[in-house]
Parts: structure tokens; sequence; C-alpha cells
């Protein structure tokens, strides 16, 4: 087990919602939920700790979460200022050390090994980087402090808000086997279900399974869970992630149907899509189709292709191969997106050379 590392996992608490009472003292202490119309189709983008009381969490229908917090306020999400907010918290990261690792606007991998102060301790400098962002933006960040990422991310969610939590590589693997199976990375709702179900409830539980059982468990993923169940976890903090997928998608006002209307609504995004591979200079080989039927039901369908592609006529005749997977035209439809994955450089347009014909003199 690798514990001569020190990495911190800075999460902001309550973000886009602690932004909009910082910046409107009124709505202090206030249920406050930033995301789309709750008398129409958006959903939750965030909300802060008083409506997170009401059971509202992200990505529920705003509607739903009027019925539980119908005192709430409801604002629109304002992205230009999260993303200034953020450009600021990650300034402050770097002032620490350059290993920074942003997983979002709100929240990153810091590697202190070593650091810009020259200080042994990650927990000192967890608390300082806390105070720096407070001072500086009048806002509150979660820490998890540990050897592996893994750990310190677990940790930086067990004492929000304001919270930081320290493992140390001998409390480890106590730590770990007391830790719900749906605290690991990767583990949903559905999957905690089906483990519990076979009596698998706890880290402990992961551990005890031998290499040939986790991986009939999960399949590929089976053998991080193996190493992350004791305490192993090596991967670095990489300052600087290649894009790897790029992606559109929409809600729509009503329901819809026909799936003539979808073909032409994923045409659009298709075309939306291309622009932007082209503009970063990116081709895809993945193609997924994204459906969110009424019932909220969501699924995926994709396909790889023989060549990467930015072109929009190809990316169309994928999706609409793809729409023909699903129950669209039978189901009525409230979402639809389009993303592209397995991206690479598109090698830079050629001319051909050619000779010029020389005047005779």
């Amino acid at each position: 087990m690798e514990s001569n590392r020190k990495i911190i996992h800075i999460d902001m608490d309550a973000f886009y919602a602690s932004v909009e009472q910082r910046d409107r003292p009124e709505l202090r202490g206030r249920p406050v939920i930033v995301g789309g119309d709750p008398h129409g189709r958006g959903v939750v983008a965030a909300c802060s700790y008083e409506a997170r009381r009401f059971g509202i969490h992200s990505a529920m229908p705003a509607s739903r979460a009027f019925r539980r917090c119908p005192q709430a306020v409801f604002l629109p999400p304002r992205f230009e200022v999260y993303r200034l907010v953020s450009s600021q918290i990650m300034q402050i990261f770097h002032d620490y050390t350059d290993l920074v690792e942003p997983l979002s606007l709100d929240e990153a991998f810091l590697d202190v090994t070593a650091n810009t102060c020259n200080h042994p301790s990650a927990t000192h400098l967890a608390r300082a980087i806390k105070e720096a962002i407070r001072r500086r933006t009048g806002l509150n960040a979660s820490a998890g402090v540990s050897f592996n990422k893994f750990l310190a991310k677990v940790a930086s969610d067990l004492q929000k808000p304001d919270g930081l939590t320290v493992i140390r590589p001998h409390e480890a693997v106590r730590f770990i086997d007391t830790l719900p199976v749906g605290r690991f990375f990767g583990i949903g709702p559905k999957t905690q279900q089906r483990l519990q179900a076979q009596g698998i409830k706890t880290g402990a539980d992961l551990r005890a399974l031998s290499m040939g059982e986790i991986e009939a468990l999960f399949g590929k993923a089976g053998r991080s869970f193996f190493h992350l169940c004791r305490g192993e976890d090596p991967r670095p903090v990489t300052p600087h992630h290649d894009r790897k997928s790029l992606g559109k998608e929409l809600t729509f006002p009503m329901d819809i149907d026909d799936p003539h209307e979808l073909g032409r609504i994923l045409e659009g995004l298709a075309l939306q899509i291309a622009r932007e591979l082209k503009r970063h200079t990116l081709k895809g080989r993945t193609v997924t189709l994204k459906l969110r039927y009424d019932d909220f039901t969501t699924i995926t369908r994709s396909t790889t292709l023989s060549a990467p592609t930015c072109e929009a006529e190809v990316i169309t005749s994928c999706v609409n191969t793809l729409l023909e997977k699903t129950e669209a035209g039978h189901r009525k439809v409230r979402l639809v997106g389009i993303s592209i994955s397995h991206l690479g450089d598109a090698p830079a347009p050629t001319s051909q050379a050619r000779q010029l014909r020389l005047p005779i003199l």
C-alpha cells in the first residue's frame, strides 16, 4: 500500500446555491434551488442545505422539488458567475501546488506531497486552503485528506458542510471495512441494492471476496474494486485531462412521440456537435444516443464507427439507426441527447503542392 503520498480533495459546499446566497444575503438560511422552472420541465442543478432537508437533490425534476418545498426560492443558473468564482478557487489551489486535477467547477484533487510552502502536513495545508477560499470568495469548502484519491474523495464528503476529514495510512483498512458499498465510486443505488441482496453491504464484505468473485460481480471493473477495498489506489493527480467526449442534449417543453420530429431535432444536435468537433480539431468514433421517456426512465444506445468522424451527416446517420432501437414513437420522450466519444485529434488539412511553371527568360 503506497502511503507516502499526500492527497487533498476539496469539494465546495452546495456551490451554485452558496454563490447565490452569498450574492443575495436575504437568501441566507432559506431553501434555495438553482435550476429549471418549477412550473416547467427543468431539473434541479443544485440546492442549499436548507433545501436538502426536504429530500431535494440535484437532477430531481424541479416540479417535484416544488411539491416537496413550495416555499423554496427557485433561481436560474448563472454559469458565468460560477465559472468566475471557480477560477478564483483554482488559483488558490495553484498557490500551493502545480499538481491540481479539477473534476468540475467546484471540486479538485491536489497532490501536496511536494508543495510551495514546503510544509510537511497535508492537514495543515487543507485548513489553510479552506481558509483562503473563505477569505477570497466568502464560501465554505469541505476537504478530505489521505494518501490516495479514493480515500481523499470519500473523506471530503463525511463532515459536510465546512468539514475536514483525515484518513491516515494505518486507519485506511479499518475505515474501508465499515464503509457502505454505495460509497465506492461506480456503485450506484441499483448496484448497491443488488449487492446488499447478496449480503455484501460494506467494504469488509467486498474484501472478503476473491478476485474472481469480484470480477464475476463487476466484470472488468472488478479488479479496481478488489484494490480499492484494500486501500490501494495508485492513480496520480493529473493536472491536464484530454477531452474524452463531447455532447449536447435538449429537454422539450412538451413530450414528443413523433419519431420524425425527434429525427429533425437530433439532426440539429448533430450539427452542433460537428461544429464543436471541428472547432477543437477533433474526431470521434463512438456515437451515443440518450433518451429520457415521460416517466423519467433514461436509456442510452451506442455504436462505434470503423473510422473516426467529425461530419454531421455521419453522426446523424448513426443516431437515426440507434433511434430505431428505442421505443420512441411508442412512448413519449421528454429529453434527447447525443454524445461522441473516443476522441482524437483530427489531422490538419493539407493542400497538394504543385510545381508552378516558371517564365522563360
